[in-house]
């Protein structure tokens, strides 16, 4: 039986940013855990060949952001831009040779991160118009009120297979769990905005938890994680995450994880799978 929702109570609205251009802070070097400074591509643009369901690890990239970024240039509609988008949004381009063609929100970091078909993406151009239909803002559990959501769309939400056991707790596919100890960057930062990192420069360690299988688009567990209204440690906590970018050269920084739901009561359980990724739920492609 799958959880219900206020759904039907939620507001649908328009929202519209534009593809950005990647961007680099001179003179362009990275410095990476052995303090070698490293000059590679990463966020924003267009991403030609890094879609979810595609490995977080192995690129040679820093926080490489699948598919396609936008943003909006005024900063009061940059604010809502990322408040009220949510995964599994409907996004429809407005300009240029990609007009009409359609795709879908698959996470958040500096910018909103699009999935488009590769056909679409050989159409797009730097600049272009992608207007979302912005729904999910104010969704809630209606018989778990102690399970906040985040960014999550009614869409997405309807697509996981999420069960109610014994009307007390949800269970919840993920790839793989997370220990609090391994989460880094973006722990000062407000849980309703962009992510948190991985810490990943201990290479052997991360091998050793299989956290090196990582897709972009898996859902995660990081269990004793509080991330109602910050990033912090509370026993019994719980908290279900997405992956939405790739490793990082830099210290305490690796592949980003956003925040789902999460529940400061110890009402969500977990079950390994390892076909939980959006690719999948989400109808985006196929995921071997």
């Amino acid at each position: 039986m799958s959880p219900a929702t206020n759904a039907s109570q939620l507001v649908a609205m328009a929202v519209m940013g534009n593809i950005s251009q990647p961007s680099l802070r001179y003179p362009g070097y990275t410095l990476d855990a052995q303090g070698v400074g490293r000059v590679l591509p990463g966020m924003s643009g267009i991403v030609y060949n890094a879609r979810v369901g595609d490995p977080a690890f192995g690129w040679a990239a820093d926080h490489v952001e699948p598919g396609v970024s936008i943003a909006n240039p005024d900063p009061a509609a940059e604010f809502a831009l990322h408040y009220l988008s949510c995964i599994g949004n409907r996004a429809v381009v407005t300009s240029g040779l990609a007009k009409g063609a359609e795709g879908v929100v698959t996470g958040e970091h500096a910018r909103l991160l699009v999935d488009f078909p590769p056909e679409v993406n050989e159409l797009l151009c730097v600049g272009d118009s992608v207007q979302i239909i912005a729904h999910g803002r104010g969704l809630a559990f209606t018989d778990f009120p102690q399970i906040e959501l985040k960014k999550c769309s009614p869409r997405l939400i309807e697509s996981l297979p999420i069960e109610v056991i014994g009307g007390k707790k949800l269970r919840v596919p993920v790839t793989m769990e997370l220990p609090p100890r391994i989460m880094g960057s973006g722990a000062e930062l407000n849980s309703e905005y962009v992510d948190q990192d991985l810490m990943s420069g201990d290479r052997a360690l991360i091998a050793e938890l299989g956290i090196d299988q990582m897709r972009l688009g898996d859902l995660v567990v990081i269990p004793d994680a509080d991330h109602r209204y910050g990033r912090g440690y509370r026993k019994g906590a719980v908290t279900i995450a997405l992956c939405i970018h790739g490793d990082s050269v830099m210290t305490g920084h690796g592949p980003g994880i956003l925040t789902l739901m999460t529940s400061a009561e110890p009402c969500i359980e977990w079950v390994i799978d390892a076909g939980a990724n959006i690719a999948h739920y989400l109808n985006i492609r196929e995921v071997l």
